[in-house]
């Protein structure tokens, strides 16, 4: 019998629709259409696929060494820990290829009465970001003991701020984005950092912009960030969207600089007896640098990476975090909210920074209000 009752809350492309039959180029090979943030489930013409279409590979059986679903939804029903028994989304047709799908009556149009009756363990976010804050606020409210929700985190920092505190003040774990640092490589690499295996850290180098809070330097600092500069933001996009375009630096309380470089990889960790680094295209996955003892002296050379590698990411990393969580084997999921959150104020101190023609910003801001906007789908 399962442990936990799971439900989600928005069945847009992450929460239901990237696992829904042929896609067109995508990570399976198929071609997807100019935009796939303007899919829904009307833009296919055949019925729901099976169930079993995206299912021949399984995280409890191969943790992070094959190819995974990817949406919230799959995540839930492909855990044998995991009832998933209730969806909400207001729009009727994509609630109603999620409860064909997965045999689910329990179906609502407000996600506030699907939480208040339901009683959930597990609660997936992956809606607008708009609303995420006060919906992440509810599902504690009405129960539950991990959510997990789609990138970005939040609009402001007030937002950020409260789902954070809300959630620690109730024992909630919060992971806050579908991104690579949740992959089972990346407690690895941390392990192998805390663990000496490249001397004592020196710098931090991340690429740039850092946008969606898809960042993977967060799961690396452990000391608060005192300051940032910035420099070479752009104006908002047509659209809105203002997250910073620039490139800069942070130096956190306890003197680590993490510089974010245009070109640079996911996250280059250098230590005084060697490297790692997280490539997020290209030849994607880690590389490990150890100094190491030749005829000619002390020579800083690649070495094998230790399994696991990275190989792709989803859903099914962010709910096994949770779970790991649950369950005594985790302190905190590798992209916790409260990573997450210091990656937002630490990208709005950039943005200022910029600003101010490169002016020193000091963290933490004390205006909470301040706001990022993304791009229309997010």
């Amino acid at each position: 019998m399962a442990k936990y009752r799971g439900g989600i809350i928005g069945l847009g492309y992450m929460g239901l629709i990237g696992d829904l039959g042929a896609k067109r180029i995508g990570w399976h090979g198929e071609v997807w259409g100019s935009d796939i943030n303007m899919w829904s489930v009307d833009d296919h013409d055949r019925p729901t696929s099976e169930l079993d279409v995206h299912r021949r590979f399984h995280y409890h059986e191969h943790p992070g060494k094959e190819w995974m679903p990817t949406t919230f939804a799959e995540a839930l029903w492909d855990r044998p820990e995991v009832d998933l028994v209730a969806g909400a989304e207001r729009d009727k047709t994509r609630l109603k290829a999620f409860g064909e799908r997965y045999g689910i009556d329990a179906l609502y149009a407000d996600a506030e009465e699907m939480l208040r009756k339901e009683r959930l363990d597990i609660v997936a976010i992956p809606s607008n970001v708009k609303g995420r804050a006060d919906l992440t606020c509810l599902a504690v409210e009405h129960g539950a003991k991990g959510i997990f929700t789609e990138k970005p985190m939040a609009h402001t920092l007030d937002e950020a701020d409260r789902m954070v505190k809300t959630c620690a003040d109730a024992g909630v774990f919060l992971n806050c984005g579908l991104i690579t640092t949740n992959h089972p490589s990346f407690g690895k690499a941390k392990e192998l950092v805390t663990g000496g295996a490249i001397g004592d850290v020196v710098s931090m180098e991340a690429g740039a912009p850092i946008r969606a809070q898809h960042q993977n330097w967060s799961y690396f600092v452990d000391s608060p960030p005192a300051w940032v500069v910035g420099t070479g933001d752009v104006p908002p996009f047509e659209d809105g969207q203002d997250e910073f375009e620039g490139e800069g630096m942070m130096v956190t309380q306890d003197g680590l600089a993490v510089h974010f470089r245009k070109g640079a990889p996911g996250i280059h960790v250098t230590g005084t007896a060697g490297e790692i680094s997280f490539a997020r295209s290209g030849l994607m996955g880690w590389r490990l640098w150890q100094d190491i003892d030749t005829p000619g002296g002390k020579k800083r050379a690649e070495v094998p990476w230790p399994d696991p590698q990275f190989g792709s990411y989803g859903a099914v990393y962010m709910l096994a975090d949770i779970i790991d969580c649950l369950e005594g084997r985790l302190d905190e999921p590798k992209n916790s909210g409260r990573r997450v959150a210091v990656a937002l104020e630490v990208e709005m101190a950039l943005k200022l920074s910029s600003a101010r023609d490169g002016a020193r910003v000091d963290l933490p801001l004390e205006d909470r209000s301040l706001r990022l906007n993304y791009h229309w789908f997010r």
